[in-house]
């Protein structure tokens, strides 16, 4: 009879520290893009992408599915980005910022995401486009090291409306789906050279 009451009540001590700790864990999720596990009420954070020295695409670039009528974010350059290219030629090349590919197509196709560069002694966005495979850029405005910026692509019906902390242009777009279908596009180096440095940008979408 003792051995059952004594069972008893481990068992009920078992019982109890289980649920203790179940009350203390909080939900979280896994952000699909970076694998950082975060709670799943927090805020939505910065992510770094880094760009080694010698490579184009970022240590974070993977492929996502996407449906978007809207692409909103904020980014943030450091002093990493100031950079110069061994022909200066390709000093007016743009680099690939953040956006997506569209029509169900390749992003050689179909796309729309921002650009930048450092050129003039200045960084600058671009809104970058393709087209049916045909390429489009446009400047956007210039932007400062370490501080953030606001920037959203809105998907309309034949353009995309491009927003750099209010500032904003519109560019085509010949797509026939109603949101902007395919797949993620993240930040990557050139044109024709590679990273002369290694590259960060952090990026916090919305």
């Amino acid at each position: 009879m003792k051995f059952l009451n004594d069972m008893k009540i481990s068992l009920l001590h078992i019982a109890f520290i289980w649920i203790a700790f179940a009350a203390c864990q909080k939900e979280s999720q896994v952000i699909p893009d970076d694998n950082i596990v975060v709670p799943i009420d927090s805020p939505k954070v910065f992510i770094q992408y880094t760009i080694p020295q010698g490579q184009q695409f970022s240590n974070l670039s993977s492929y996502i599915k996407t449906s978007y009528d809207t692409l909103s974010f904020v980014v943030r350059f450091d002093s990493s980005a100031i950079y110069k290219t061994i022909d200066p030629a390709n000093q007016e090349d743009i680099n690939k910022l953040f956006g997506f590919s569209d029509n169900n197509g390749q992003h050689h196709e179909f796309s729309a995401r921002f650009g930048w560069r450092w050129s003039n002694n200045a960084l600058r966005l671009f809104g970058y486009i393709y087209n049916n495979s045909q390429l489009s850029a446009q400047e956007i405005g210039t932007v400062q090291i370490g501080t953030e910026y606001n920037c959203s692509i809105i998907v309309g019906s034949n353009t995309y409306l491009f927003n750099l902390n209010g500032k904003s242009i519109n560019m085509p777009r010949s797509s026939t789906t109603a949101k902007a279908e395919g797949y993620k596009l993240f930040p990557y180096f050139g044109g024709d050279e590679l990273a002369p440095h290694t590259i960060s940008i952090w990026i916090k979408e919305l």
